[in-house]
C-alpha cells in the first residue's frame, strides 16, 4: 500500500470519498474540487477525473491577475502498464460515451488538503495528487506507485479564454520544443508559452486532435458544450515500487524542476494551508471554512489584495467584496488586507459610487451599476471599528471618502441614486435598471424590478447615517454628527410608515410611485440584522416570523415566497430560464447570515436561541462534502432535493458563515 501523505497536519480532517462512490459515474462526476493560486488562477475538476464544465482544467492562468484568465492545460490522461496489463486511468466524455473511464479503477479520493486519487489496476496501485503553487501559475501532478510499472501521461491543451471553447484550427501551432527534462509549447504567439517539467524517461511525440469533448454542465446550461483538444504526445515514466513521477506545468520562468523541489513544494503547500480551528462543537467546520476562505483572497498585478466573488466564473465585484469582508477577513484577523481592499475600491470611486465590477479585460473601464455595493462599505468599515485596530485608516482614508459618498447620495449620482427630499429615504434607478444584488436582466427584461425605494437599500442608508454620526463625533465634528443623526432619525420614522406591512406583519420589498411591492422577499431581514436595526420589539419579531415561516430553508433563504405566481423552484435550463429563477425563489446560502444575525438581535442569548443558531451553522459541515468539496456554493434549488448549483464556490456564502460564527461566540460570551 502507498503511504504518500507528507506528515504535515493542516488542522482539517481530509474529506474522503470512498471507492464505491468514486466508481459511480453519476455521483463522482457531480463531486468537484477546486485549487487556487492567489492570483485569480485556478484548477478545477471532478472526483471522476473527467471535465464536465468548460471551466474545468488543470491550469487556468490569470494573465493580468486576477483578470484575463486563460485555460491552458485542460487535462491529462494516464496509462498504466504493469505485468503485461494495460489500465487507462483518465476519463473523458464524448458523444454517447465516457471513454476512457478510468474512474472504474478508483479505490478512493480525498481532499487532503488538495485532491488525491488512489487507483488500483489489479497489479499496481497509483496515487495521484494535484496542487497549485501559491502566487505562481504552476500546477504540479505527482504520482507514486507501489510496484514496478510504466506510466504514460498524455497532456491535452486548450489555450483559449476560459469562457470560450477551442476547436481544431490551422492557427494552432502544434510544435513541441524539448530541452532536457522540459517540454515547451506555444500554440499562439499572443499567449505565453507553457513549460512541462518532468522526470520521465522521455517524450513520445504523437500529436493528435481529440474532437468533440463534451461538457455536460454546459449542455445543461444551454451553452456550447463540445470542444476539440490537442495532445502533442505523452511522457513515458519507468518506475519502481515507491518511486515518484511528476509533471509540473507552468508559464513561469523555471530553469529546472527536480523531484526534491516537488517534495518541498508539496510540503510547503501543506504548511501554508495549516489552520488552527480551535476546539468546541464546530472546530472541524471552522477549519474547512478557513481553508475555503483563503481561496477567495487574491492579489492583483500590482500586488494589492482583492476578493474573488466566486469560482469558476466570477472576478472581483464591489458588492460581493464588501459583504464578504467582515467574515472572510476581519473576523479572521486580516485587518490590513481589509483596509487595503477598501482603499483600493475607494481609489476607483466615481461621484460617490464604488465599482460594481472590474471587467474580465484590464483594458475596460469599471462598471458602476450598483446602489448597494457602496453602502456595504459602511458595515465593513464598522466591523473594522469593532475590531479596534483601524483608527488611523478610518480617520485618514475611510471617513473623508465616506463624507463624499453621503454628499453625492444626498444630491444625486449615477443611475438616479438620490435621497427623496420628501421623506429622507434613498431612491435609485428606473425602469430598465437593476442596481441591487437582485440584478438578473435578460435583454430588456428586468426579472426582478427593484427601482424606487428598496427595503435593504434604506436599511443600509440608515446604517450609513448612524455610523457616520458616530464617527463624526469621534472626529470632533459635532455639528456634522448632529446633522447625520437627525437625518437617520427621519429615515427611521419614514421607513416605519412606508415599509411596514400591517396586514401581513412583514416589510414591503420596495416602494414605488405606484405603491408598495408586497412580494415576500428576504431583503427585509436586513432591517433587523445590520448593526443599527430599524425595528425592535414586537415589530421586529413579526418581520422575523414572516421570514422564518415563508422563506427559510435548511441551506439559506428563498428569494421569493413559494406560491407566488412568479416563484421558480428550480434553477436550471438555459440562460433565460436560469436568470428567470435567479431571484425568484432560488435559495442563496449567504442569506442565512443576516437571518441568524437577526435571530440573535431579536431573541438574544437565550440557551434555546444560541442552540438554534449553532445547529443552523453546523448543518453546513455536511454540505462541504458534496457539490464542490470543501467550500460552499452560490445557490441551492428552492425545493427538495436541495442540491448546490450556480457558481460552486462563492465568497459571501463562506464569509457569512464565518461572520455569524464569530458573532454567536461573542453573544454567548456576553459581548
Amino acid at each position: 500500500m502507498i503511504n504518500a501523505t507528507i506528515a504535515v497536519e493542516t488542522g482539517a480532517e481530509p474529506i474522503r470519498i470512498e471507492g464505491p462512490r468514486c466508481r459511480d459515474w453519476a455521483q463522482a462526476s457531480e463531486l468537484e474540487w477546486l485549487e487556487t493560486n492567489g492570483l485569480g488562477g485556478f484548477a478545477m475538476g471532478t472526483v471522476a477525473g473527467a471535465n464536465v464544465r468548460r471551466y474545468h482544467g488543470l491550469l487556468v492562468a490569470a494573465l493580468c491577475p486576477p483578470l484575463q484568465r486563460m485555460m491552458l492545460l485542460s487535462r491529462v490522461e494516464e496509462e498504466l502498464l504493469c505485468e503485461g496489463e494495460q489500465t487507462i486511468l483518465g476519463a473523458a466524455q464524448y458523444p454517447g460515451t465516457v471513454s476512457p473511464a478510468g474512474f472504474r479503477f478508483l479505490e478512493g479520493f480525498r481532499l487532503d488538503p488538495f485532491p488525491v486519487w488512489t487507483y488500483g489496476s489489479g497489479c499496481a496501485q497509483v496515487e495521484k495528487a494535484v496542487f497549485l503553487l501559491q502566487d505562481q501559475h504552476t500546477v504540479v501532478l505527482r504520482y507514486r506507485v507501489d510496484r514496478r510499472c510504466r506510466l504514460r501521461v498524455r497532456p491535452f491543451l486548450a489555450f483559449r479564454d476560459y469562457h470560450s471553447l477551442q476547436h481544431e484550427n490551422g492557427s494552432f501551432r502544434c510544435a513541441v520544443e524539448e530541452a532536457g527534462a522540459r517540454l515547451t509549447v506555444r500554440p499562439f504567439a499572443d499567449l505565453p508559452a507553457m513549460h512541462l517539467h518532468h522526470n520521465a524517461e522521455g517524450f513520445v511525440g504523437a500529436g493528435h486532435w481529440y474532437g468533440r469533448n463534451e461538457y455536460r454542465k454546459e449542455m445543461e446550461r444551454g451553452l456550447d458544450f463540445q470542444e476539440d483538444l490537442y495532445s502533442p504526445g505523452w511522457l513515458d515514466f519507468e518506475l519502481k515500487g515507491g518511486e515518484t513521477a511528476f509533471v509540473a506545468a507552468t508559464i513561469e520562468s523555471l530553469d529546472a524542476v527536480t523531484l526534491e523541489m516537488v517534495a518541498q513544494w508539496e510540503q510547503g503547500e501543506r504548511e501554508r494551508r495549516r489552520v488552527n480551528p480551535g476546539g468546541g462543537d464546530w472546530g472541524e467546520l471552522r477549519a474547512r471554512l478557513e481553508l475555503a476562505a483563503d481561496q477567495f483572497l487574491v492579489h492583483r498585478a500590482d500586488g494589492s489584495p482583492t476578493i474573488i466573488a466566486g469560482y469558476p466564473w466570477f472576478t472581483d465585484w464591489g458588492r460581493d467584496t464588501m459583504i464578504s469582508l467582515p467574515g472572510l477577513l476581519i473576523a479572521r484577523g486580516g485587518i490590513r488586507d481589509a483596509e487595503r481592499i477598501i482603499a483600493g475600491f475607494l481609489a476607483h470611486m466615481d461621484r460617490g459610487v464604488i465599482p460594481n465590477r472590474f471587467p474580465d479585460s484590464a483594458s475596460e473601464q469599471p462598471e458602476y451599476n450598483t446602489v448597494d455595493g457602496t453602502l456595504w462599505l459602511f458595515p465593513a468599515a464598522w466591523a473594522l471599528q469593532q475590531a479596534g485596530e483601524s483608527e488611523h485608516f478610518l480617520r485618514e482614508t475611510f471617513y473623508p471618502a465616506a463624507k463624499e459618498i453621503l454628499d453625492w447620495h444626498v444630491r444625486g449620482t449615477h443611475y438616479d441614486i438620490r435621497v427623496d427630499a420628501a421623506d429622507g429615504l434613498l431612491s435609485a434607478g428606473g425602469a430598465g435598471t437593476q442596481l441591487t444584488w437582485m440584478d438578473a436582466k435578460v435583454g430588456d427584461w428586468v426579472v426582478t424590478p427593484r427601482h424606487g425605494k428598496a427595503v435593504e437599500i434604506n436599511a443600509l442608508w440608515y446604517n450609513a447615517l448612524r455610523m457616520m454620526a458616530w464617527w463624526a463625533g469621534r472626529m470632533g465634528e459635532f455639528d456634522q454628527a448632529l446633522e447625520w443623526a437627525s437625518m437617520a432619525d427621519r429615515v427611521q420614522r419614514s421607513f416605519r410608515v412606508a415599509f411596514v406591512d400591517e396586514e401581513h406583519g412583514g416589510l414591503y420589498d420596495r416602494i414605488t410611485a405606484d405603491g408598495p411591492d408586497d412580494r415576500v422577499r428576504p431583503n427585509q431581514v436586513f432591517a433587523l440584522s445590520l448593526p443599527f436595526a430599524l425595528l425592535e420589539g414586537a415589530a421586529a419579531e413579526s418581520v422575523l416570523r414572516v421570514v422564518e415561516e415563508r422563506l427559510v430553508t435548511p441551506f439559506g433563504l428563498r428569494t421569493l415566497e413559494a406560491g407566488h405566481p412568479e416563484y421558480r423552484a428550480r434553477y436550471e435550463g438555459g440562460p433565460r430560464e436560469r436568470d428567470g429563477a435567479y431571484h425568484q425563489g432560488t435559495v442563496w446560502p449567504w442569506l442565512i447570515g443576516p437571518f441568524l444575525s437577526a435571530r440573535l438581535r431579536v431573541y438574544g442569548a437565550s440557551e434555546e436561541n444560541l442552540e438554534f443558531v449553532k445547529e443552523r451553522l453546523l448543518r453546513f459541515g455536511g454540505e462541504m462534502s458534496r457539490g464542490c468539496l470543501g467550500t460552499v456554493a452560490e445557490l441551492y434549488h428552492a425545493e427538495a432535493p436541495q442540491t448546490p448549483t450556480g457558481a460552486m464556490a462563492q465568497a459571501w456564502s463562506v464569509a457569512e458563515l464565518l461572520r455569524v460564527m464569530a458573532e454567536l461566540e461573542a453573544c454567548a460570551n456576553g459581548q
